[in-house]
């Protein structure tokens, strides 16, 4: 399979998620962007041929707590993929960037320590109408996390990532 078909090119008829088990891990924090964000990579995963049973959706207090679930969820070596979702939105305090940068850190060292796909389906924005443009059905990056999660289980199926 050429990786040019794939989700990077922008045609995602070639992304097929059949026989890959995903955990979604979404923050309840700014709930009602996070909801859409998860709606939209549900529906995604399914669309390209995800069993409902291949999905695990787990729930944390917020996006500082994404790492470390994502972590235990690749502990257990049922996933392919873990894909965790959600919003922090810029306020008067640097709290906004320990958040994101603790947020992000956590889950590229988890993806790294485990040797699989942990996405990064983060909203980070300066304000809450950046945060639903983002979460909109036409724009949904949780629709992208999902996408990007197939990609790369079928960009490690390839032969350039097979052992020599």
């Amino acid at each position: 399979m050429s990786n040019d078909l794939l989700y990077s090119s922008g045609k995602t008829s070639a992304l097929r998620a059949e026989n890959f088990r995903f955990a979604i891990v979404a923050a309840r924090f700014n709930a009602h962007i996070v909801d859409k964000l998860l709606a939209g990579a549900e529906k995604a995963l399914l669309t390209h041929g995800a069993d409902s049973k291949a999905l695990t959706v787990v729930r944390v207090p917020g996006a500082f707590e994404l790492p470390l679930a994502a972590q235990k969820l690749a502990a257990t070596g049922r996933y392919d993929a873990v894909i965790t979702l959600g919003c922090v939105i810029r306020g008067d305090t640097p709290h906004f960037d320990y958040v994101c940068n603790e947020c992000a850190r956590g889950i590229n060292e988890v993806a790294l320590k485990y040797n699989m796909p942990v996405i990064f389906g983060v909203l980070t924005t300066d304000n809450t109408m950046q945060a639903e443009v983002r979460a909109a059905d036409n724009n949904n990056k949780g629709i992208d996390a999902a996408l990007t999660a197939i990609e790369i289980l079928q960009l490690y199926q390839t032969e350039a990532f097979k052992p020599a």
